[in-house]
């Protein structure tokens, strides 16, 4: 008897960190996925063993073709993409081609080929350097080449939908950090940017100091202010919002985030507590990029999604994001 599955998704970035804890999640809660990743930033071992999985690149049409002509995908989630802001500031052309230019070269086939439900990951850094909560509605203005390749991507969906060639939920996450409770997947990086990451493998590394970038932003302590959301919250945001396009067939633009204010300087302090070490930290000049206040209003995904937030506990995600950086180097997973 043939398994009959809720939703067949196609994703791409599948073996990358948010990518793939939603694969897990969808696969748990009864859809079919398909997976399209070519490995360059991704880890197989981060793929679930029940997803169907291409080792491809977006751009490569005759796989595209392969996949899409032989199944029925109800929707697309697209995951793939650079996502380092410090790195991206120093190649802007290699951020512009693959966050963009294969990004249209990708959807422009699915459209054509009749798959024209999307849900899109972006970044809240669209907004760039704001002073007060961020809505949907607020004017972009990018602060980085990263930021900026999201952006030209939003527009050109918006687009395609204004043209009447697919309807899309554009999710704008903020800081993503932690790991699910089963370990199952977690940020893999040889040279972590991220904040939480960093200070992990801070922690369970020699002995130093740890860097703070800039403290003469005009916040409260001086150090920027962040809005975390847990990996697996964002997950669920992305499983709603599935459903929501589905049911509705209609177009939205998300904040995914807890609307909670961290500022730098706390998340290090919090997450120094973690430690047996006595360890200590430094303040750094700015780095090129950064902006010094990003938190969601998050008004939206709760009116239209429901959205109930399970882990908006801060100590929680950095707990979380400390078991995993323990497996990383248990299972050496970077050699």
């Amino acid at each position: 008897m043939t398994k009959k599955y809720n939703k067949n998704i196609l994703l791409t970035g599948g073996a990358g960190y948010i990518g793939s804890t939603v694969a897990h999640d969808l696969i748990k809660s009864g859809h079919k996925v398909t997976i399209i990743d070519n490995l360059s930033t991704g880890y197989k071992n981060l793929i679930p063993s029940k997803a169907e999985f291409y080792k491809a690149d977006i751009c490569d049409h005759k796989i595209l073709k392969k996949i899409i002509k032989s199944k029925n995908f109800d929707l697309v989630m697209h995951f793939a993409a650079f996502v380092k802001v410090d790195e991206s500031v120093k190649k802007p052309k290699k951020y512009f081609y693959n966050n963009y230019i294969k990004t249209k070269s990708f959807l422009n086939y699915c459209f054509k080929q009749g798959l024209n439900k999307i849900i899109f990951s972006s970044t809240a850094s669209v907004y760039g350097n704001k002073k007060k909560k961020v809505k949907e509605k607020n004017k972009l203005l990018p602060a980085n080449p990263y930021a900026l390749s999201k952006t030209k991507c939003e527009k050109f969906i918006l687009n395609a939908d204004h043209k009447k060639k697919c309807k899309y939920v554009i999710l704008r996450y903020f800081n993503v950090a932690g790991s699910p409770q089963n370990l199952k997947t977690g940020l893999i990086t040889k040279e972590a940017t991220h904040l939480i990451k960093k200070l992990c493998k801070f922690i369970l590394g020699k002995k130093g100091t740890f860097y703070i970038y800039g403290n003469n932003y005009p916040t409260k302590d001086g150090t920027p202010i962040r809005d975390f959301i847990h990996v697996s919250d964002l997950s669920k945001l992305h499983i709603l919002s599935m459903k929501y396009l589905l049911k509705y067939n209609k177009s939205q633009i998300f904040n995914c985030g807890y609307g909670k204010e961290y500022s730098v300087l706390e998340i290090v302090k919090t997450a120094l507590k973690n430690s047996k070490k006595k360890l200590k930290f430094n303040f750094t000049k700015r780095r090129k990029g950064d902006v010094g206040y990003a938190v969601a209003d998050n008004s939206k995904i709760k009116k239209y999604l429901k959205f109930k937030p399970k882990f908006n506990n801060i100590d929680l995600i950095i707990k979380s994001a400390l078991k995993w950086e323990k497996k990383v180097l248990y299972k050496n997973y970077l050699n």
